[in-house]
């Protein structure tokens, strides 16, 4: 998990974010109730789409780049890209072509929900 080529030692900024989370996973919700369980389940939430960014995100934003680069033909950064490519869609420029455009929105979906929630990803099962 660590980035071995990090200029920063252990533990890393997702290390971290882990111990936090699990301190209040294990030790805080279970210890109360009301407002204050309310708001630590909140945290951990939070803490835990930061730490599957962290792992995720360098990697995930390389690939979407290059899907975009792919499927539009031409550099830029993921923001304008994507920009470029919800234009071209709604102007209906891809109907015709949405067996090219429907894999490189699935899979930016997909990288959302693995960062955002990966419990609303379908099951082996379900798919």
């Amino acid at each position: 998990m660590p980035d071995p080529d990090t200029l920063h030692d252990r533990p890393s900024a997702a290390e971290l974010v882990i111990a936090v989370r699990e301190y209040l996973e294990q030790d805080v919700m279970p210890a109360t109730e009301g407002r204050i369980a309310f708001h630590a389940r909140v945290a951990a939430n939070v803490l835990g789409i930061v730490e599957r960014e962290l792992i995720l995100g360098a990697t995930q934003a390389a690939e979407e780049r290059a899907r975009l680069v792919e499927l539009l033909g031409h550099e830029g950064t993921i923001r304008d890209l994507t920009i470029e490519l919800a234009k071209s869609i709604r102007a209906g420029d891809w109907d015709s072509r949405q067996a090219e455009v429907l894999p490189c929105v699935r899979a930016a979906v997909r990288a959302k929900l693995e960062v955002a929630n990966p419990n609303y990803l379908p099951t082996e099962e379900e798919k």
